[in-house]
């Protein structure tokens, strides 16, 4: 259960993270929107990568893991398109 969780919140916090670095940025940025959509996709990320730090954190425990590995695992939250190759890590890790 633990690591069907780990895969969700990777897989939905890197779209999150990716569409806001692709969309969200840019519509910011380049043509001064001023929406309050692009705020609220920033909040929405934050609340699922802080969800995927809880998850991770309880895989890293359950699967032993050294600090080292898990704070890498916590770190692929925040860095676009790392959460995709955490989750392919971790199964090849877990089996």
């Amino acid at each position: 259960m633990t690591m069907k969780l780990f895969r969700v919140f990777a897989w939905v916090t890197g779209i999150f993270l990716l569409f806001n670095i692709v969309v969200a940025l840019p519509y910011k940025y380049m043509f001064d929107g001023t929406g309050q959509w692009t705020a609220i996709t920033w909040q929405i990320h934050g609340f699922l990568y802080m969800a995927y730090v809880v998850v991770t954190f309880n895989l890293s425990r359950l699967a032993n893991w050294d600090l080292k590995r898990t704070v890498l695992f916590l770190i692929a939250g925040t860095v676009p398109m790392a959460s995709f190759f955490a989750d392919r890590r971790a199964r090849a890790l877990i089996g």
